[in-house]
């Protein structure tokens, strides 16, 4: 099974298990005088439950082998003409938050909006500011453009390796 099979099939079983909580929670009790929606009810959310409880396992087994998977498969994405090698997980890290922290980083060096012009000095004279950036503004804005696009090459590379790439099961 593929990585991206796996995924899937987990994202079903998380929707199958809420729709068999629905339905426990629907029928788990009814009045004296009502017709129970089911011929036993009490067989049937005994069964839903015990389905839930098998779903969720195979999840915990799907999800294992995914991180397995993760951990010990390397990929390399060429980032700004050099080729980056990383397991998975890192990649998966990498795109999550720490391109974006990264990013977010250089983004922080501002000129906080100051303005340059002319103070009044205790003495009635004036003198004249300037802004002075302790940062190399062509650096930082390449830096931007380099972090943002990688989450984009992270994106693509991930997309094929998820396609192509076999779980490792226990």
């Amino acid at each position: 099974m593929k990585i991206i099979e796996a995924m899937k099939k987990v994202k079903a079983n998380r929707e199958k298990i809420a729709d068999l909580q629905r339905k426990i929670r629907d029928n788990s009790a009814h009045l004296s005088h009502e017709t129970p929606a089911y011929e036993n009810p009490k067989r049937k959310i005994a069964d839903w439950a015990q389905s839930c409880r098998d779903l969720t396992q195979e999840c915990i087994t799907l999800l294992t082998a995914i991180s397995r998977t993760n951990l010990a498969t390397s990929v390399t994405i060429e980032l700004e003409g050099k080729k980056v090698t990383k397991t998975i997980a890192e990649w998966i890290w990498r795109r999550r938050e720490f391109a974006a922290i990264d990013a977010t980083t250089f983004q922080a060096m501002t000129d906080r909006n100051l303005r340059p012009g002319h103070i009044d000095t205790s003495t009635g004279g004036k003198f004249e500011v300037h802004v002075v950036r302790n940062y190399d503004i062509e650096f930082r804005d390449a830096c931007i453009a380099e972090f943002t696009a990688e989450q984009h090459e992270i994106d693509a590379a991930l997309e094929v390796v998820n396609a192509v790439t076999d779980i490792i099961s226990a």
